[in-house]
């Protein structure tokens, strides 16, 4: 048995080291898709090697083992075995926990208060706004925002909160060298600078279908209360949902049209007793009264918030914002008739109108009508 090892970098020289790591990394390889028999065989104190002799599993070969470190060092990924303590406690309590997570980035974002936000890949425009709103806010509230690196809410909930200067969580149903959807390289990047991505799965692994249920088991298993914004009602996040059921989580989700079929999941999570999500502060005053997150200290204010500078508009919109707050300029207009006047529909302007209102450039009357908001900080486009 080897010396116990909090953190193993594939990089570290030390013969201890590398021996421990290349023997987590076989235990892996067998046990990754069985994560129930690994828990119960690590259970018996005797360390990886002797949990994998007594499975029916193979092991990696030679030749696997070096070419899963060579991905590790090229990644700049480290493993976290069961049993260390850096090893998430939340994860650690699951009779199915990760044997192995295989880490790029922070490794205390995995111990830190974590808030899941997941949702549709097909998400609307409507889904996207308050997907960015929730994980923003969150963020900006000194949570760790944890999703699932998928197309949909989970990219636009890591991008939130990063944006408002916070750290996200990517759980991947993929080797942790792999990005996918591939159109998230570069959010992957930005998060591994800021955050963490993590997986369960042996380097080389490709994101095929049976893995992402078992991924979603970790993104709520992760987190003190996991939020749903769309889902079909048979879905990924519902899975999770589940999930997070069984672990004792408390599942948050937010309300839809009764026409859409993207909320058609999240509706029917709220019929079956979920906490309805609205806003985002009543999220975490609830998390913060049931002792899922601590309060804030008196007179705290959350820092990323507080240090945010109001930019022009001009700067932060690109054109259909611009063209928006032209149009507003003039008069205030219903969403019906700025639709048309910019001849877009209205989900095609609710992204837009979202962002406008939340950094309070643009208002909505009691009557409906939204309204420009001048400031002497926001110069004339």
């Amino acid at each position: 048995m080897h010396p116990a090892f909090d953190i193993l970098d594939p990089s570290d020289p030390r013969p201890a080291a590398r021996a421990a790591l290349r023997d987590w990394l076989s235990l892996q390889h067998a046990l990754a898709l069985r994560p129930q028999e690994a828990v119960r065989l690590l259970g018996l104190g005797r360390g990886p090697r002797a949990a994998l002799a007594l499975s029916s599993q193979r092991g990696a070969s030679e030749p696997e083992l070096d070419a899963a470190l060579g991905a590790l060092r090229r990644s700049a990924a480290v493993a976290v075995p069961f049993g260390s303590p850096c090893y998430p406690e939340r994860l650690a309590r699951l009779t199915d926990a990760a044997p192995l997570l295989l880490v790029r980035g922070d490794v205390s974002a995995l111990s830190a208060p974590c808030v899941a936000v997941v949702g549709s890949r097909a998400a609307t425009a409507y889904g996207r706004a308050v997907a960015a709103r929730f994980a923003g806010r969150l963020a900006a509230s000194g949570l760790v925002v944890v999703s699932g690196l998928a197309s949909g809410i989970d990219g636009v909930a890591h991008a939130a909160a990063l944006d408002a200067g916070g750290r996200t969580l990517a759980v991947l149903a993929c080797g942790p060298e792999r990005v996918y959807p591939r159109c998230h390289r570069g959010l992957a990047d930005r998060i591994v600078a800021r955050g963490t991505i993590v997986s369960e799965f042996p380097p080389g692994t490709p994101p095929l279908r049976p893995y992402f249920p078992l991924r979603n088991r970790l993104i709520s298993g992760l987190s003190v209360a996991l939020l749903v914004v769309e889902a079909r009602v048979r879905s990924g996040s519902l899975i999770t949902a589940s999930h997070a059921a069984e672990q004792g989580i408390e599942v948050f989700a937010v309300p839809g049209p009764l026409t859409s079929p993207t909320s058609a999941g999240t509706n029917a999570l709220l019929r079956d007793g979920a906490h309805v999500a609205l806003d985002p502060e009543e999220l975490l005053e609830t998390l913060r009264m049931g002792g899922a997150i601590p309060a804030p200290a008196a007179g705290a204010v959350d820092a990323p918030a507080a240090r945010a500078p109001r930019v022009p508009v001009g700067a932060r919109g690109g054109p259909e914002r611009t063209r928006i707050v032209a149009a507003l300029r003039d008069e205030a207009l219903t969403r019906d008739e700025l639709g048309r006047r910019l001849s877009r529909s209205t989900e095609q302007l609710a992204l837009d109108l979202f962002e406008l209102e939340l950094c309070g450039d643009v208002a909505e009357d009691r009557d409906g009508r939204l309204r420009f908001v001048s400031s002497a900080k926001t110069p004339e486009l």
